[in-house]
């Protein structure tokens, strides 16, 4: 019976998961149009910046409610209920499209409108996966999740370049709107059952805003997961610094073509992790599967800003991105095997923006450090020509290589941190795991 059960959970999850896939290449099909579009008709970088931020502080600013709802309702419903939301902004992105006259504000709105239903869909997800997928599996099926991801980065540009010169930027976006469609039918042919009541749950029980602050009080009540917290938070900050300089570290010295050849082995990297992940289900202790692939991330960051030189940059980019996926399902799995179900909603939801949050940091600081600091100390004739120069070079973007590799440093603190401090490091074995066969496969 409990073999057949959890048959049934996993199978329900594919669906779901296949639904989600689907979704994530008809968001990243408008993602790209639209940022596309706004910097053709605007050449300005801060209306793109502040695209982006709309389209992510949102959600982040709102998890911790959406988190506390996500407890309280059915995890399936919730699910829909962000989907349907997310389709009706893409909808209104797709009308102003169409009409014409397109004013920045109303991509702001129509986005920020995504970002807020999105703040549903993550808490949803990640918590119903621990009600259908058996506990030794979580790991697997995080690295099918970060699949979809590398996919979508890597499809949707494509498809989008060929169809918005065939059907125009409001037909793509209505395909985006068709693919949500795809998912909430998904969710539709699936049950995922209610979490047991648990000693957490019955403690966390109170008004919506108690129930919303508690998802930081259960986190703060164990040094283990807030360890592991404060890592996935520094981490997010230097990573983020390098999807930003990226493209202009790559066009200082290279060519359009040198950058996609670049961005190709980025996603690559990714999607490869991702399949060693949904295969292997990480190490057997996830805890040095988080902590051993940031030690392999921050030495790969530091790589990228050593030379410009295409094939370098390339082979560091695609080794960083097979990390990722590790690095998130083995913590992925670790925060859903140690964190009592009917309270994932908010734990989940808290843990994301608090994580997430200092990636707008770091986009915000990106430029102005650069184009202020760092370009200056490694123009030719610089501060520091005479010093780093000769190790890094000096000119155009040695500067933001400098910075690079100041964060690859940076990001050296995050693994080393974790395992010096015996919390982060036996989390797996303090903490006692809240899901066992009977929950992990919903019975």
């Amino acid at each position: 019976m409990a073999q057949r059960t959890a048959e049934h959970g996993m199978r329900s999850f594919i669906l779901i998961w296949a639904g989600q896939l689907v979704s994530l290449v008809g968001s990243g099909l408008t993602g790209f149009v639209v940022g596309v579009w706004v910097y053709q008709q605007t050449k300005s970088v801060t209306y793109l910046t502040l695209i982006v931020l709309c389209a992510s502080l949102p959600g982040l600013l709102i998890s911790p409610l959406a988190g506390a709802l996500v407890d309280r309702w059915d995890r399936r419903k919730a699910m829909i209920l962000a989907d349907t939301g997310a389709s009706l902004g893409t909808v209104l992105i797709a009308v102003v499209f169409w009409r014409g006259n397109l004013e920045i504000w109303e991509l702001c709105i129509a986005v920020g409108i995504i970002s807020i239903f999105g703040a549903f869909q993550w808490p949803a997800y990640s918590a119903a996966i621990s009600l259908l997928v058996p506990k030794e599996h979580l790991g697997r099926a995080s690295g099918l999740i970060q699949g979809a991801q590398a996919a979508a980065q890597i499809l949707s540009p494509l498809l989008a370049g060929v169809l918005v010169v065939t059907i125009g930027v409001w037909g793509v976006v209505l395909i985006d709107f068709l693919t949500y469609l795809i998912a909430v039918s998904t969710l539709l042919l699936v049950h995922i059952p209610r979490p047991e009541t648990t000693a957490e749950g019955e403690e966390g029980k109170g008004s919506l805003l108690r129930e919303a602050g508690y998802g930081w009080t259960y986190i703060a009540a164990r040094p283990g997961l807030m360890g592991l917290l404060l890592f996935f938070s520094l981490i997010n900050f230097t990573v983020a610094m390098l999807d930003v300089l990226l493209t202009p570290l790559m066009l200082s010295f290279a060519s359009a073509v040198a950058l996609g050849t670049v961005m190709a082995f980025f996603g690559a990297g990714m999607l490869v992790g991702s399949f060693v992940m949904g295969v292997w289900g990480g190490p057997k202790r996830r805890v040095y599967g988080v902590l051993g692939f940031g030690l392999l991330q921050a030495v790969t960051m530091v790589v990228t800003g050593l030379s410009a030189n295409t094939a370098l940059i390339s082979f560091a980019v695609f080794i960083l991105m097979l990390g990722v996926p590790i690095i998130n399902g083995s913590s992925q799995a670790i925060w859903q095997s140690k964190v009592a179900p009917d309270v994932q909603g908010r734990v989940f939801a808290v843990r994301l923006m608090l994580a997430q949050i200092s990636a707008p940091l770091s986009y915000l600081i990106a430029g102005p450090l650069c184009d202020k600091v760092f370009e200056p100390l490694m123009a030719v004739g610089g501060p520091l020509q005479g010093s780093i120069g000769r190790l890094i070079g000096a000119g155009p973007g040695r500067g933001i290589a400098l910075l690079l590799i100041i964060m690859g440093l940076l990001t050296l603190v995050a693994p080393i941190f974790g395992f010096l401090y015996p919390r982060l490091r036996l989390v797996e074995d303090e903490l006692p795991d809240m899901i066992g066969e009977k929950a992990a496969v919903g019975a």
